[in-house]
Order: C-alpha cells, then structure tokens, then sequence
C-alpha cells in the first residue's frame, strides 16, 4: 500500500511537473557525492545536507573537515590537518565565522552561506541532489521535488548535482526522469533531514582548555617575572608575547590591557571554550560521517565548572574578551542548565516540537579538587607551597577522597534530576565522556616525575611520590567511582536505575595510558627535541642573556607549534605557556596584581592555559569513542529509505491531460 502511493504521488509529481516552470536552484555544489558502492550497483539518486555542521558559517570550513576524514579516524583526520597547517591548527580562522560569537551569544539570525537561518530553529536545509552509479554520457534528467505544497521542476544535464532547500519537518519527494539514447528511466526516493540538537556541558575537559582556538605568538626576547617573597636576584625570565611593546623588564611595569592586546584567542574566552575539544569534534564527525542530517550544536562547557558553581549556579569567568580598549570584564558566566532551559524554551516558542537529542557531558574531576591535586603534584619549593597551601589552592589525595565519597554522589543525584525533564526523562541521552588518566605512560606505568615539561617555572617539579599517589588514586578510586554514579552501579541509589543511567564513554582511556605528560617519541616535533630540556633546564638562568634570549637551545619560542602530533596527548606545563599564557582576568580586581610582572602572574600564566589538560591529539581520541555511543543514542544507523526505480511510461502530450 505503502508503495503504491507513493507511485501514485510520483505520477501525478512527474505530470504536473511537465507544465511547472519554478526551477530548482543550481549552483555548483561543494560538496561532492561519493557514497561507497559495489563496481555493478545500479543507478540511484543520492542527496546530502550541505554544510551540516551548523555551527560554522561557511561551506568551506565544514568541507575542510569532510575531506580531512575521509577513510580516517577523527585522531587521524586532527593529525592531518596539523600537518596541513604546519601546526598553526584548522581553527584559528574558522573560529571568527561561527553562528555563536565570543560572549557565548547565538546569532539569531546567523547568516550561512550567504542565506539568513535562525540557528536554534531551522526552517529548512540546503541540500545537493544528484545521481549515482552508470550514468550514461550526455543523459538529460528531468528533476521534481515535491514537500507537499506543489512540485518544483527543472531539467539538467545528468553530470549536474541539483541545489535547493528542503523544508524542516517535511518530507520532499524526489523523482527524476533520465533521458539518454539508450534508455529511459525514472527513480524517485524521499528526502527528510533530522536536525540533530546537542547540548555540551561539563568543565575544562568538555570546553576544550589547553586548546586555544589561536595559540598565542611568543617572542625571542625574554620577559620578566618576580619568584614570591624574593628580591631581584630571583627574578627569571621566560619567552614574551609576539608584539608585546610594554616593559619586559620586572622594574618596567605596564597595565594589563596593553599586555592583553597579544592574547591568544578562544571561541569563548571567558570559559575557555575551544573547537577543538571533544565534545566539539563529536558533534561536528556526526555531521560529516551522516550525510543525512544537520547537527545544531550549543556548546555551554566551561573550564572551572562544578556540579554546584558551573552547571546549577554561576562561577567565575576564566578569560576576557579581546579589547583594544581594555574595558571592564565580567568576571562570571551563568550556570550551564539555566542556560540550556533558556535556549529550549527559545526554541519552543518558535517551533513547538523542537527538542533536545542529546546531551555530551564531563563533569566531577573540580568537585574533587583536581587542579588541586595538580598543584600538589607539580609545586615544590618550600614558600610556593607554604602559600598555596594557606590560600587553599592546594589539595590532598585525602580531601580528594573525602570529596568524592561525600559530595559527589549528592551532586550527581541532583544533576540527574535537573536533566531529565531537558531530555524527556530518557537519561540514556545524556552521553557521559569519563576523563582519562593524565599521568601514565609507556605500559600503563605512572610517569616518573622530575622537572621536564615543567620547568617553565623556577618552582615546579613533578614530584614522583606525590604524583604516584595522585596517579594510583585517579585510576583505582576517581575513574571506578564516576562510571558507578553515571550507570547507576557499585551501590550508587536511583530513583529507577532502568532509566536513570546515562550513556557511559571510557574507551578512550587504554589509548591515553601511553601518551601521558611525560611521553617522548622521536617523531615529536623538532622544537620540542631541542629545546623542552628532558632534563629540566630549557630556559637560561642568567637574567642578563634571558632577557634577550631565554631558551637555552638558542631557538625563538616563535618556532613552536601548539597543533602539531606529539607522543603526549596531556599539555605539559611548558605547553601550557607555549600555546596560551594567559593570565587570570577573571579574577576580581580587588586579586588582580597591580605589576603583570608579578610572582602570581609568573605561575599562573604557566598553568591557567592548559597545563594537564588533553592536547588536540587527545580530545579527538576522546570523540573517536564518544561518536559510536551518540550515533547508537540517536539510531543514526537505521536503514534509509529505498530509491525506487521503473521504466517510464509514455507521457501524454498537455491536450491529453483534460
């Protein structure tokens, strides 16, 4: 019966479009339809959503990303676009033309490709249409498309794709009818696009941290920072920002804004989002892998978020928007779900039935003191952690552990709760990407500590006591306890643990245990070999020869390349400074150091950008085993609708039609 109709509809489609003259749109497509078939596969229409990805404004940076992947891995696809861009990385142009602005705003309306859409609530999609398999030479095809409001023709030369758009929530019957000395034939086949609505939420590890979109430009030169309580004989010096015209010297002082005017550059600098993390690189592979959707992504994950001062209520800015004038910075950015209820209640107003598909989410690793951890781990000299301690930057495996059998699970219950109802009371939806063990190396074995990737700072040394018992605690405590809290396992209480448990993702984490901080590989860049000391001496401590050349290799800290493959998929704390030095804007004035050379600025600038974070490499590692879990989630795998193929009939002339 199905059938039937369905011929039925492609008739009249076919008659009624031999008087209709409304021609469909015919630009050369960018994208080129290749789908995979056997050498004898019959002739058949095939059609895909042209930039689908439609966080990004144009064609060409969605193609970029098609092309890149093809027969790859999205690691593999991310490592080939850093050689292509000589590490520089794909986004740091892409990240000035997206739907979403610095501030977080979604353009409403975004301009795509020239078309004006509204972002949260398409109310249609472009699509190329054209013919695959034996094509005869110089066939002509007589096209319609048909939504249910009246059939649109127009006929082409066979070798030609067709562009138009297609209605949201519509299916658009598409016939053709090809014409060739040989033979005549007629296909039909249905279009429908799902619009696929991802929400990212989570911390650093969701929004991306250690990835700027646009890495900072260092300098040859040095620039000065002060060591706390020490006197000019402890000052040291370490690469400056390309273009700083300020005072390098820690007895020249300038202000923050001129300092900040050679940032490095986020797609939300005030969370630190990036286009590279994985929640990012999921969204988009699913737009490039499944030709028939379209994928609207908003991305709410911020570096610093917990469970309470993240997604439920607001939490403190990490980074400013560039500005030529210095002006005032908001120091917070709204709770996550607040801002993900608004955003869906936005698009209800428009469109009724929208709804959120799917939820990507990191969280835990800030309620139980990471960065804490960290600072434990890595500071080492006598006055740093005498102060850090007092000021509670610092964190002991034992207040981990008592964080994460206290509070975590009450967290967890109320995140629960406040997510259902956004996904239809079907946790399964909510795909939880779990964190990998940052410190393992070569056999899984804990790295073995000692100042290498760390010395960008006088005091900073990777203790190895501390950092195996930060190593152990993670991998047998940390990571068990949160897959526990996600599936509902191992004595963690849901209300109904049939539909409580969200999608759980810790694949990735075998990978990672041989690309920790510490991992070396001959193949590392060149930069990194000779001049990222394994010893821990890379910078000169000379305060006269720094100043004018801090690296003792003799290279420029110009030369290194943030996005270019590496054994390490973790950002070391040189790293860090490397590709972001940032400094803590955020912060209320009543913190901000008055003198950028400040002992504060000095350590922060090496950590606030990134240090212990996954690189590029290892976000995409990350999405390669979260986009099976979501694909599975939506049931992007089911069949697609039969092409129907038959002779064609003899077509009346016009008088006949009465």
């Amino acid at each position: 019966m199905v059938r039937d109709h369905l011929r039925w509809i492609i008739a009249c489609a076919l008659l009624v479009g031999a008087l209709v003259t409304v021609p469909a749109q015919r630009t050369a497509a960018q994208t080129v339809l290749e789908p995979a078939q056997a050498p004898d596969a019959p002739m058949q229409i095939s059609w895909e959503v042209r930039n689908r990805f439609r966080l990004f404004r144009e064609e060409r940076d969605f193609a970029l990303h098609v092309e890149s992947a093809r027969g790859r891995s999205i690691l593999a696809s991310e490592q080939v676009l850093e050689l292509q861009s000589d590490g520089r990385g794909w986004a740091r142009n892409t990240v000035n033309r997206l739907c979403i602005d610095l501030a977080g705003r979604v353009n409403e309306p975004c301009t795509r490709d020239n078309v004006r859409e509204s972002y949260l609530t398409p109310v249609d999609h472009p699509v190329v249409v054209g013919l695959t398999g034996p094509v005869p030479v110089g066939a002509t095809c007589a096209w319609s498309f048909d939504d249910g409001e009246g059939p649109q023709a127009s006929t082409f030369d066979c070798a030609e794709p067709v562009n138009l758009r297609v209605r949201y929530g519509r299916t658009t019957v598409a016939t053709v009818e090809v014409s060739s000395a040989e033979a005549s034939q007629r296909l039909a086949t249905e279009i429908a696009v799902r619009d696929i609505f991802i929400a990212g939420l989570g911390d650093s590890i969701a929004s991306g941290e250690g990835n700027p979109d646009r890495p900072i430009a260092l300098a040859e030169e040095g620039f000065c920072f002060r060591s706390y309580l020490g006197t000019a004989a402890s000052q040291y010096y370490r690469p400056s920002r390309a273009g700083y015209k300020g005072g390098r010297a820690c007895e020249a002082p300038d202000t923050l804004a001129v300092w900040q005017r050679q940032s490095a550059l986020w797609f939300n600098p005030a969370c630190h989002r990036s286009l590279y993390s994985y929640q990012t690189r999921t969204a988009l592979a699913l737009a490039v892998q499944y030709p028939h959707i379209a994928v609207t992504y908003l991305p709410l994950a911020c570096t610093g978020a917990t469970i309470a001062d993240g997604l439920f209520g607001s939490q403190r800015a990490r980074d400013c928007l560039p500005s030529k004038s210095g002006g005032a910075c908001l120091g917070t950015v709204n709770g996550q779900l607040a801002e993900l209820r608004e955003a869906i209640t936005a698009a209800k107003r428009r469109q009724a039935d929208r709804q959120l598909d799917l939820v990507l989410l990191s969280i835990g690793a800030n309620d139980i003191y990471f960065s804490g951890l960290v600072a434990d781990v890595i500071v080492d000299t006598t006055t740093e952690r005498a102060l850090f301690r007092r000021s509670g930057v610092m964190a002991s495996v034992d207040d981990a552990r008592g964080a994460l059998t206290r509070d975590l699970p009450q967290g967890f219950a109320k995140l629960r709760e406040a997510l259902k109802p956004l996904v239809g009371g079907d946790l399964s939806r909510v795909v939880y990407t779990s964190y990998a063990n940052p410190t393992l190396y070569g056999g899984g074995a804990p790295c073995p500590g000692g100042r290498a990737g760390f010395d960008i700072h006088p005091s900073f040394n990777a203790q190895p006591q501390r950092l195996a018992a930060v190593s152990n605690f993670v991998e047998s405590e940390f990571l068990p306890q949160l897959k526990a809290l996600a599936l509902c396992q191992g004595g963690i209480l849901c209300r109904n643990p049939r539909n409580d448990r969200m999608t759980f993702v810790d694949n990735h984490q075998t990978n990672f245990a041989g690309h920790g901080f510490c991992a070396r590989a001959e193949n590392d860049p060149e930069f990194d070999r000779q001049c990222f000391s394994a010893s821990g001496d890379s910078f000169d401590p000379d305060i006269v020869n720094a100043a004018s050349q801090p690296m003792l290799c003799g290279r420029s800290a110009g030369e290194y390349r943030a996005y270019l493959p590496r054994a390490r998929w973790i950002r070391d704390a040189n790293d860090s400074y490397f590709a972001a030095m940032t400094y803590p804007q955020g912060l209320p004035s009543s913190q901000q150091p008055s003198d950028i050379h400040d002992a504060t600025w000095g350590i922060l600038s090496a950590v606030y950008g990134g240090a212990v974070h996954p690189s590029a490499e290892g976000h995409a590692a990350m999405a390669d085993a979260a986009v099976p879990a979501a694909a599975a989630v939506l049931q992007l795998d089911a069949a697609v609708p039969e092409v129907i193929s038959q002779p064609v009939p003899p077509i009346a002339p016009p008088a006949q039609l009465r």
